[in-house]
């Protein structure tokens, strides 16, 4: 229970705070991601539901499901995305490129990478059928939460000393086992057989972007592990809307 509450108090702004952690259980805790996100996609699932009985406009409930998401997870990975932006297409060398990601302030390309992935994200979900939101929202923050921990898995940390190092130097193959076993379940259980598709296109897109970063800065942070959550979660409801657009229907 504890590491799933440590998972709790990483992920989300619900306010939970656990004492007298160690950096080992910090990096076990993220075994449980997937858990987190289930919780969050069933809020935006069961908030999607009270909006269609309160008649709402679908695309204002769009714009109202991703703000909830935003305040439940404090705009954590956005703000990560924000600066993995300024940080990668900044075209400086590695050693600036790691400062302007510490950089509190936001440059352009942030701004626009913020503008982008909120417009992408309030479009595609907007664009789900009735039928499909509800999965679609839970698959989306369950596989995206895990993504965060396969890119974890795989690459280095990019820093000699930063917040985030606690996971990259934590984590191993048995961490990473109890997190696909529970995404999957959790996937399987809402889409059947289908789900697994979306699971191996998220860790496909997961090793991409993380190879991408890997090459420009020589690993990973946490910065562009946030950013990694923000472009898989448009990839998961993308790769939706392309399936149902084709007629295939998943449900």
């Amino acid at each position: 229970m504890k590491l799933l509450l440590l998972a709790l108090q990483f992920l989300t702004a619900i306010p939970v705070k656990i004492n007298a952690v160690k950096d080992e259980d910090m990096a076990k805790s993220m075994a449980y991601f997937p858990f987190i996100g289930l919780f969050l996609g069933g809020i935006l699932a069961a908030a999607d539901n009270l909006l269609i009985f309160l008649s709402f406009n679908e695309l204002i409930s769009s714009v109202i499901l991703v703000v909830l998401l935003i305040i439940l997870t404090a705009g954590l990975h956005l703000d990560g995305l924000a600066d993995t932006f300024d940080a990668l297409l900044s075209g400086k060398p590695k050693d600036e490129m790691l400062r302007i990601m510490r950089d509190s302030r936001i440059g352009v390309m942030g701004v626009l990478s913020l503008i982008c992935i909120l417009l992408l994200k309030i479009s595609l979900i907007y664009s789900l059928s009735a039928p499909l939101k509800t999965a679609a929202l839970i698959l989306m923050c369950v596989v995206s939460r895990w993504s965060m921990v396969f890119s974890t898995f795989l690459f280095p940390y990019a820093r000699q000393e930063g917040k985030a190092k606690i996971f990259t130097r934590g984590m191993n193959m048995k961490i990473l086992f109890l997190s696909v076993i529970s995404a999957i379940t959790f996937i399987f259980a809402i889409w059947g057989a289908i789900s697994l598709l979306f699971f191996g296109l998220a860790a496909l897109s997961a090793y991409l972007i993380a190879k991408s970063i890997n090459n420009k800065i020589g690993g990973i942070t946490g910065d562009s592990i946030g950013a990694i959550n923000e472009l898989t979660e448009i990839i998961v409801l993308f790769s939706i809307c392309v399936i149902e657009g084709g007629g295939i229907w998943i449900i």
